[in-house]
């Protein structure tokens, strides 16, 4: 292996730091504004601007300087691959080098630990151009950071190709189980009993209440966060003193919906209500729906026709179900202990998604475990070398 040489960022690139785009942001405008969420996309969410106020060429490295506590995009790079096209935002930083192959450099700065290292998981991560500059850096000759470029190119793409694999083969599980969950309910080859919901259920509206009613020792208020993966969650939970209607305390059996929110893919979540602990309400943007029908309806809301019916009301361009667009939605509804069969059999086969989910999951975090090992064994032995 040729000489290495340990170096700093400061000593081996030219930095520079961008400039505030938000009064000139343009949606028609002709470049790209470079800011940190499209590094943390990978270039897919973008804004435009019709200021090019810091021009980027092509190889330049965009780095991330400000994230939330132990956020995701502090330190992750981009490497710009078109020139005339970028405009550098503010809070992010641009880094040239002649010293450095692109991709190698790119290898090391993308999260590295130095920068990792000024997160306290409390507060807003901002890096400094002078904690910036003081990366230490790993510097072989060119032909070598050529190879190893050559050798962390070849691995990391069979490990993209395995997790684009697995990612597959969990989709194609839940689509699977989506579409026969669908067909279930738009099916009426068995001439079930159609039904306007108004018919076969009740359902209230939540508890309007201020921040002078939140208290330690009051009732506990489910809202949409209580709602995480089709079931209730009680890690961020709000308790309330106030006037409680009866009416609008949970009962066993009862479904929580979702009915209001500004992220559109969170209306009409819902989960059941079981094994209740203690009394508890639900809050303003949420709805209660109660029927002797609940297991069954609890998987018609997950259907594609209970989401049709529903975006065709009037309300949906604000992202809000109301007690008005429910009272028409049509269900199909076989006798009772049909009904019980169908629940039965989707549970089960549910339990089988989410087996497949957790394991396919773990392998994603395997694969990523391993592409980082791959990086910090490969930074080890040039470290060594240099050494």
């Amino acid at each position: 292996m040729s000489q290495v040489e340990l170096t700093t960022l400061g000593k081996s690139c030219d930095f520079f730091n961008g400039k505030a785009h938000e009064k000139s942001i343009d949606e028609n405008g002709n470049y790209i504004v470079v800011n940190s969420k499209f590094i943390s996309s990978e270039g897919k969410s973008f804004k435009r601007t019709n200021e090019q106020m810091f021009p980027l060429y092509k190889g330049d490295i965009v780095m991330v300087m400000s994230d939330v506590p132990n956020g995701k995009a502090l330190a992750k790079c981009f490497i710009i691959d078109k020139v005339d096209t970028y405009s550098l935002n503010q809070r992010i930083c641009c880094i040239r080098s002649k010293e450095f192959d692109t991709k190698y450099l790119y290898y090391q700065l993308n999260r590295n630990v130095h920068f990792l290292a000024f997160n306290n998981g409390e507060n807003q991560t901002n890096l400094r151009k002078d904690d910036i500059l003081a990366c230490p850096l790993i510097k072989p000759s060119m032909e070598e950071q050529k190879r190893m470029v050559a050798e962390l190119d070849n691995a990391y793409s069979k490990i993209e190709s395995a997790i684009i694999n697995v990612e597959a083969n969990l989709k194609n599980a839940k689509f699977l189980f989506d579409n026969y969950l669908s067909s279930l309910f738009e099916n009426n080859e068995y001439r079930w009993e159609q039904k306007k919901l108004k018919d076969v259920a009740e359902y209230f509206n939540g508890l309007t209440y201020s921040p002078k009613d939140v208290s330690q020792n009051g009732t506990i208020v489910l809202r949409s966060s209580n709602i995480q993966n089709d079931k209730l969650d009680f890690d961020d939970i709000v308790r309330v003193n106030t006037k409680i209607k009866e009416k609008i305390f949970v009962q066993e059996g009862d479904i929580l919906m979702c009915s209001r929110n500004g992220s559109k893919h969170l209306v009409g979540k819902t989960a059941p209500i079981n094994n209740l602990h203690e009394k508890m309400t639900f809050g303003t943007f949420m709805m209660i729906i109660r029927s002797e029908y609940n297991p069954f309806l609890l998987w018609f809301f997950k259907t594609d026709d209970f989401k049709r019916q529903i975006s065709q009301g009037e309300y949906n361009m604000i992202n809000q179900i109301t007690r008005y667009m429910l009272d028409d939605v049509i269900v199909l509804l076989p006798e009772i202990e049909k009904q019980k069969e169908i629940v039965k059999n989707l549970n089960t086969l549910n339990e089988q998604v989410l087996k497949l989910t957790l394991l396919y999951n773990s392998k994603i975090e395997l694969l990523a475990e391993l592409k980082s090992g791959i990086l910090k064994r490969a930074f080890e032995n040039e470290l060594i070398e240099a050494e």
